[in-house]
């Protein structure tokens, strides 16, 4: 998926939790492989292409497009599964892939599961005991500065996801243009108990802008925001505070 995965584990046997470990990165391969856009021979691209009807792919095809449907629903179109006028549902499909691998290693018993894939974050359980998982948020104006730490205390899962400028430039588009989302938004941190649709809200909003997006995000349950301008204003939630520490 052209980025980095890392996995921190903690609890459970061993054996099966390093048996289900191979499984998840093994399985990370293969929707690499299935849903690339850069591979002229993988299902997306001859799905694309017409040279496959979605009956004829893996399951995974399916499943994934359904979501992306919902999210388009509820986003009223502003997430959106055509990147430049093709089929591409890249925006779902790495926090559909990272959830769904630490589940499994969850599956096989362990206690505690942070899995980054690419800056975006699925928690399970906890490190330790009476220690919750914390993830940063890179402040996207001040390289190596932090604007925020989110904090997973008292939530048995939680996700973490940003969508933004600072690391790929501008490559989020506006559904109704086609065109690369020209916004008052440089950053926009989405956080909710499921990766799969933390990371989709995140890339919506932030082709929203920052008013729309922030009383859309506020509508959504069990959601939480942080938006930053480029004029380095933040706006956020009404609950974020509870989940920053």
């Amino acid at each position: 998926m052209g980025t980095v995965f890392s996995f921190d584990v903690r609890g459970g046997e061993p054996g099966l939790v390093r048996v289900a470990l191979e499984e998840a990165v093994a399985e990370l391969h293969k929707v690499d492989e299935v849903f690339s856009t850069y591979r002229e021979d993988s299902q997306l691209s001859r799905l694309a292409r017409g040279e496959l009807a979605v009956e004829e792919c893996d399951p995974e095809v399916g499943e994934v497009l359904g979501l992306c449907a919902e999210a388009e629903r509820l986003s009223a179109g502003w997430f959106s599964t055509r990147y430049a006028g093709r089929l591409d549902p890249t925006g779902l499909v790495k926090g559909w892939a990272t959830e769904r691998a630490a589940r499994r290693l969850v599956a096989a018993g362990a206690s505690g599961v942070s899995l980054n894939g690419g800056g975006d974050v699925q928690l399970f359980g906890v490190p330790g005991t009476h220690r919750p998982w914390r993830v940063g948020v890179s402040d996207p104006l001040r390289p190596g500065g932090l604007a925020a730490v989110v904090s997973a205390a008292g939530a048995d899962e939680l996700a973490v996801a940003t969508s933004g400028t600072a690391e790929r430039g501008a490559h989020i588009i506006d559904p109704s243009t086609g065109r690369s989302a020209v916004t008052d938004l440089v950053a926009v941190t989405v956080v909710g108990p499921r990766l799969t649709w933390v990371d989709a809200w995140a890339t919506a909003a932030f082709a929203m802008g920052s008013r729309e997006a922030l009383s859309w995000l506020e509508s959504l349950p069990d959601i939480e925001a942080l938006l930053i301008t480029a004029g380095d204003e933040v706006r956020c939630t009404g609950g974020l505070a509870r989940r920053l520490g």
